[in-house]
């Protein structure tokens, strides 16, 4: 299966000059973990995750998982401590986003998806068409598309099929 096939149509994204406490409210409110980053033209040139606006140090992770799970709860306003804890309110999206990213076609095989997203330790990739983004391909796409593909094949070992048994070290696990 291709990308097209499966992937989260229509992103949501943000500009460079997004500032970071906008961008932290963008992502509870659409219940995301990242976004791509566009320029005015709507080319592709980052991306930005909750990890880029909390930071990567061992006390960040831990209030980070602390944070969003009070936060998941619905309707709730974000917490002026979680605020406190990014990095700097006053930085953009082009200061804390990851760049270069790694991206693919709409006609990249589910296969190429899953080792994509295992050998640069990434939950998802940006899919483009003429550098403009068109969707994400995700992990949970990428099991979507394993679904898919045991439905058309009517078959037993749909990862196998579908991935490629390599892909799975303990044989029901996309590593």
């Amino acid at each position: 299966m291709q990308a097209r096939e499966f992937m989260t149509k229509d992103p949501v994204t943000v500009s460079p000059d997004t500032p970071t406490p906008k961008i932290a409210k963008l992502l509870l409110a659409h219940g995301i973990s990242a976004a791509p980053v566009v320029d005015g033209e709507g080319a592709l040139i980052g991306m930005v995750s909750e990890g880029d606006l909390l930071g990567r140090g061992e006390a960040d992770r831990e209030a980070r998982r602390d944070w969003w799970l009070t936060l998941l709860a619905e309707g709730e306003a974000l917490h002026p401590d979680f605020l406190a804890t990014l990095r700097n309110p006053q930085l953009t999206a082009r200061e804390v986003m990851s760049a270069p990213v790694v991206r693919i076609t709409e006609t990249t095989e589910a296969r190429e998806i899953a080792r994509l997203l295992e050998g640069h330790r990434i939950k998802r990739v940006p899919v483009v068409r003429d550098d403009r983004i068109v969707g994400i391909g995700r992990r949970e796409n990428v099991l979507t598309a394993a679904g898919l593909a045991e439905e058309r094949l009517r078959g037993p070992g749909v990862c196998e099929i579908a991935f490629g048994a390599e892909l799975f070290e303990d044989g029901d696990r996309l590593v």
